[in-house]
């Protein structure tokens, strides 16, 4: 392996693992943030870009859509992965009494596996949209626009974020390395990343309003969100805009070498399919009031969010749980 290869692979590794950290600690402040203004600014930054980059980063990767094998490959991959968790979570929410009565429905997925399922229809979408192209973009960005005007669109088979998302899924295909080397080759480009990076963190701390997440989400209508408007589409094409521009700078101030850390970026599937497990455990058995203690407390939330990515994503997880997330056995 050559070192622009070797770069190329921790570039990529960094930021998944970076994401993946970012999945976590949205997901542990989020029954917090309605304490804390600040925690509140922090989660609306993350929602705003993290799983957009994450499936960008996915579609970067999906370029072999066209060999032999990978439908197979991505059902044994994906689609089989989430209807094993769909089952494990139906069994897990009637444990912990979040949900009264054991049911099984695979077409409702539960809490994080819609990316599971968005990741499968967006890999089967390249079929038609790869080959048109920057066009094929435009019509995605469009459909994603307009199927916020269907008012039933929602949860049921992870729709509604299957179309807000997949421009950004069709946008990490069309781009080639040289595009993302255009972003680190800017001068100044860390530091331009992280000013944008922290200019809308600012922004969004004065004027982002609380009753606006459900935009970040993509999960459900305009009109599930509040008073259904004409505008509501320039709303999210200009949403679909910020978060590229979020993105950019996010990618400007990922590292290219090597930490200790970086190859858990290989392993992020398995801390996201495993930390709601903990999570989820914990806001079960500690009361509100007690959680809602740790609003303030920032440097145990992050640190318990990154230890959860360090552990989740060490190679004896790996070991013990590849057979269930990779349906392989070492």
């Amino acid at each position: 392996m050559d070192s622009s290869s070797a770069k190329r692979i921790f570039y990529f590794d960094n930021a998944k693992f970076i994401l993946i950290f970012l999945v976590v600690l949205g997901h542990v402040i989020s029954p917090l943030k309605g304490h804390d203004d600040v925690l509140f600014s922090l989660y609306s930054v993350i929602f705003l870009f993290h799983m957009p980059a994450f499936i960008f980063i996915s579609g970067y990767f999906s370029k072999g859509y066209n060999k032999k094998g990978y439908l197979l490959k991505i059902i044994k991959k994906i689609l089989l992965p989430y209807f094993i968790f769909q089952i494990i979570y139906s069994i897990f929410y009637y444990w912990n009494g979040q949900a009264a009565d054991l049911k099984f429905d695979l077409f409702q997925p539960h809490w994080t596996l819609w990316f599971l399922l968005s990741l499968f229809w967006w890999n089967l979408f390249l079929y038609i949209f790869a080959k048109l192209k920057w066009i094929g973009l435009a019509i995605a960005t469009i459909i994603g626009i307009l199927i916020g005007y269907v008012d039933d669109i929602g949860n049921f088979l992870s729709l509604s974020r299957t179309f807000v998302f997949f421009p950004y899924f069709l946008l990490g295909y069309l781009l080639d390395l040289k595009h993302l080397n255009l972003v680190k080759k800017v001068k100044f480009s860390p530091v331009i990343g992280m000013a944008i990076l922290l200019i809308i963190t600012l922004v969004f701390a004065l004027l982002f309003p609380k009753d606006a997440i459900a935009w970040l989400l993509g999960d459900t209508s305009y009109a599930n969100m509040g008073v259904k408007e004409q505008i509501d589409g320039l709303k999210r094409l200009a949403q679909y805009l910020l978060t590229i521009t979020v993105i950019g700078g996010f990618l400007a101030i990922v590292p290219s070498k090597g930490f200790s850390f970086t190859v858990i970026g290989k392993r992020t599937l398995y801390i996201y399919l495993l930390h709601g497990f903990i999570i989820k455990t914990i806001q079960a058995f500690i009361s509100d009031d007690t959680l809602s203690t740790m609003s303030d407390q920032y440097f145990i939330l992050v640190s318990f969010s990154f230890g959860l990515c360090i552990g989740l994503g060490s190679y004896f997880i790996k070991k013990y749980t590849r057979p269930l997330i990779e349906l392989r056995i070492e």
